[in-house]
């Protein structure tokens, strides 16, 4: 019986959890703390900072089920998707890795265990071939023909093959520097009746020969000028793409075919009314939902730059797809339900934020039918311009890139007006697009630029706010120092502090570090791996290496963070209770001035809503709950059921925060010993973040208190100047509105009559130049946004002429110039405002019977007027 791709799944980690390794979950998409990827495309992304040197884990081997997307920046196949029979946006990499515990003859052996074993995957020998890399890596070579037995026409040597040393097929590397290693790669034969040939050879890319399992051997650390160093503790990253190996024991030859996509693609054959089955369409809407739909659940929302932007992009080709079927109606949202069944254990994340994605997918596809719509309108401007037979292929890009307008809908519509589209042109502008995003990612960076701390601080910022401690390492400008003096800003490193370093949105510690010969001002504390730097500036002395210090945190700063934390939480469970189970941290900020929290959500919340949080939070205020901590195994805190988020980095042992009996959370931060303590809370604001993004901000304590007595301080002021009290404040603010509006109308009455007054006495000031009326005139004491106006009336007396109003107020002068239609033929009002702007320092413009300007130089408006008459004589 085929296994189903959710139990291949529990299989892998199953096996590996067996030969000891700690099963690890899927990190969230968006990469942690990693500036360097785009989303998150290999399993070891989560492990790169161990892998470093940068971080310690309390296990030495892991195993994940990695969900990736590799669609923008360096990895992007975008176009290729549901077109072959392995590209995908999303998908999942199985992968086990040693952090110095085992190396090649361990990784080899459990792979082939796996894969063979009747126990576990079951696979043919002797449909299994195997690569190694060709130069200097004997050992690997060995393992595979002596120890696993396989036949040396089943092992296959490459070596460098890319143009430059090291560049090779079996050679990975993480990045131009940094670890890097062999490799030695496991493919599968998928029969004779297929196309394609071994690795290696210039038909490998057929779909016969397919990679199924890569085995990296972290074996260097390569400098910048491509030395390879041997790396002290050599290590393991395999990865295993889900889906292919799921084709080779469900027996299929395309990752299409697996249980997973049928039914994705069925359940998207019914949302669109496809009626073949078969379609490629089926396919990219099957892959596409699964990218979107986990995107979304780890924070990204659709936009216009960056992550957003390219789930917009996935959104849109799975709904240009879905218009190509024939659907007809909204219908991407509706696969999230299907998704979360289909993905077994592996839908909690989805289960999760259902509601918020399907939102999200919603309110996407029915502004991308308007933007549509708009596109289609511009592609018809730009027909309706066309002087040749073929639309240029950079505005076909355009209208694609930036309208999500389909080259081929674009081809359809040209060619029913008998016109071609530059194809290449629209090839060349999506490869430059492509250069562009390649460049502006950063995957080359040097990881030895980063500051690098061997040392471990211990912190004892939970207990107490000052401790005794010793300096463990000093840098300047980024560099290891003996000694600093006054002025230097640096980073100490101490042996243990109470300071706390930034971390789960909570901003780090100040205050100060005294030791005999000098003071150290600490103005922020940040993590390396499992040291604490303390940035600041030496106010006098000097500091050097293995001085004692004391560190005393400033008290007053922590205390009102500690305040803001703790409100955090309650706020957090407030929202859930009043908005709903969908909503979710997406990002937090606490301070000593303020707290910020961002959460998923789709809609502004109502005043209403507003209020019942605030009841909610300063009710438990009131209750002076007791706050409390424990140390427990992160599995037990989970079935306690304490909130983690998603995407954060936990260790074995976690920190859970319980306050009362209304929340429990997993956080590191620090905290309040009672609710009590936070004396009241208020929001000062509610705002949208992103689509389904909403964000929080309020305070605690004593600025809120201060809030609400400036409030009070502002209404006693306001009653006193409408002669009221905070009972008849209401109804005073509404008589004066009243009284208001009806003055504005009174003035708008005087206004009107100035019109006709200033009309009447000005339109018999009108000449005849060669049989045309003409009147030019500078008005006095009226606002510029009258003259249009008074031309009006003047339109109205004089009929067929030609009128110019000039006004000058606050040093700037205003000008509208009115010509009737019978005499555009011979002078056009624009023509006139132009002339005259241009030399009174200003600009204007219009249409040839009205037009209007202004200029600055109001010295200059005399000699103007004097040189438009002249142009009205010569013109009429």
């Amino acid at each position: 019986m085929n296994k189903s791709t959710d139990q291949i799944r529990q299989a892998f980690l199953e096996f590996f959890h067996s030969k000891g390794h700690q099963v690890v979950e899927s990190s969230s998409l968006v990469p942690d703390n990693d500036t360097t990827l785009l989303f998150t495309n290999a399993g070891m992304n989560q492990f790169k900072d161990v892998f470093l040197g940068l971080d310690q884990r309390s296990y030495h081997s892991a195993a994940t089920s990695q969900r990736c997307v590799r669609a923008g920046g360096k990895h992007n196949d975008l176009e290729k998707v549901g077109y072959t029979s392995r590209h995908h946006t999303f998908f999942e990499m199985l992968g086990n890795f040693s952090f110095g515990d085992y190396f090649k003859h361990n990784a080899i052996s459990f792979a082939w265990e796996l894969l063979t074993s009747e126990q576990w995957f079951n696979v043919p020998k002797d449909k299994l071939l195997v690569t190694v890399y060709a130069n200097n890596d004997d050992e690997t070579y060995n393992i595979w023909a002596r120890e696993i037995g396989v036949p040396i026409e089943r092992i296959i040597r490459i070596g460098d093959n890319k143009g430059s040393p090291y560049a090779s097929d079996n050679f990975w590397q993480m990045g131009d520097t940094g670890p890097c290693g062999p490799c030695s790669e496991i493919f599968y034969d998928h029969g004779e009746h297929l196309s394609g040939g071994l690795p290696g050879t210039p038909e490998e890319n057929g779909d016969r020969y397919i990679e199924i399992w890569n085995l990296v051997f972290m074996q260097f650390n390569r400098q910048a000028d491509g030395t390879l160093l041997p790396l002290p503790k050599p290590s393991v990253d395999t990865g295993m793409g889900l889906e292919r190996i799921a084709a080779v024991l469900q027996h299929v030859n395309s990752n299409y075919d697996i249980d997973l996509f049928k039914r994705l693609i069925a359940a998207a054959a019914q949302a669109t009314d496809a009626r073949n089955p078969h379609s490629k369409s089926l396919r990219v809407i099957a892959d596409h939902i699964r990218a979107c739909a986990f995107l979304i659940s780890d924070g990204v929302i659709p936009s216009n730059e960056g992550r957003g932007y390219v789930l917009r992009r996935i959104i849109r080709r799975a709904i240009r797809h879905g218009k190509m079927l024939g659907a007809s109606d909204t219908f991407f949202y509706k696969l999230t339900e299907p998704l979360i069944e289909v993905m077994g254990s592996a839908a909690s994340p989805l289960q999760r934020q259902r509601i918020m994605i399907e939102q999200v997918l919603h309110a996407e596809e029915a502004q991308f039918a308007r933007t549509l719509e708009h596109g289609l309108k511009l592609l018809e401007a730009h027909l309706n311009k066309l002087t040749s037979k073929t639309l240029d292929g950079e505005t076909a890009f355009h209208l694609y890139d930036t309208y999500g307008f389909p080259l081929d809908l674009t081809i359809d519509i040209c060619e029913e007006r008998n016109r071609g589209v530059d194809t290449a042109g629209f090839e060349h502008a999506m490869a430059a697009q492509r250069n562009r995003a390649r460049q502006s990612s950063s995957f080359g960076a040097d990881h030895h630029s980063i500051l690098h701390i061997e040392e471990k601080t211990y912190f004892y910022g939970y207990e107490k706010l000052m401790h005794q401690a010793v300096v463990t390492a000093l840098f300047l400008n980024d560099q290891p120092r003996e000694v600093i003096v006054q002025g230097d800003k640096a980073v100490v490193v101490l042996d243990a502090t109470p300071f706390y370093g930034t971390a789960g949105g909570q901003v780090g510690d100040r205050g100060q570090l005294k030791s005999i010969d000098g003071l150290f001002e600490v103005l922020d504390t940040q993590k390396y791996s499992k040291a604490l730097g303390h940035f600041g500036q030496l106010s006098y002395g000097e500091l050097r290496l293995g001085a004692k210090v004391t560190a005393q945190v400033d008290r007053e700063r922590r205390e009102q963070i500690c305040l803001n934390h703790s409100a955090t939480h309650l706020l957090h469970t407030a929202l859930i209770r009043v908005l709903g189970e969908h909503v979710r941290q997406k990002g937090s900020l606490v301070n000593d001035q303020y707290l910020r929290f961002d959460f998923s959500h789709n809609m502004a919340m109502t005043s209403a809503q507003i209020r019942r949080v605030e009841e909610i939070v300063n009710q438990q205020i009131r209750y002076n709950l007791s706050i409390q901590t424990d140390l427990m195994a992160l599995e037990d805190a989970r079935n306690i059921g304490a909130i983690a988020l998603f995407g954060e980095k936990y260790e074995e042992k976690v920190r859970m925060v319980r306050i009362g009996a209304f929340s429990t959370e997993l956080c590191g931060g620090t905290h309040a010993r009672r609710t009590g303590d936070l004396g009241l809370f208020s929001i000062t604001s509610e705002s949208g973040r992103a689509a389904g993004i909403r964000r929080v901000e309020a305070i605690t304590g004593e600025k809120a208190l201060r809030v609400v007595q400036r409030q009070r301080d502002l209404m006693h002021l306001i009653s006193q100047l409408v002669k009221g009290d905070s009972h008849t404040l209401p109804d005073k603010v509404l008589a004066l509105q009243v009284r208001c509006r009806q003055l504005d109308k009174d003035l708008q009455k005087l206004k009107n009559l100035q019109v006709a007054q200033q009309s009447t006495l000005i339109g018999h000031n009108a000449r005849d130049i060669n049989g045309v009326k003409v009147l030019v005139r500078q008005v006095k004491n009226v606002e510029s946004k009258m003259l249009r106006r008074i031309v009006n009336d003047l339109k109205n007396q004089l009929g067929s002429a030609v009128i110019i109003l000039v006004t000058v107020a606050e040093g700037k002068v205003s000008l509208i110039a009115s010509v009737a239609s019978d005499l555009t033929d011979r002078i056009k009002a624009d023509d006139i405002v132009t002339y005259v702007t241009k030399k009174i320092g200003g600009k204007g413009g219009g249409r040839s019977d009205l037009a209007q300007g202004g200029g600055s130089d109001t010295a200059a408006l005399p000699v103007a007027m004097a040189c438009l008459n002249e142009m009205l004589i010569e013109k009429l």
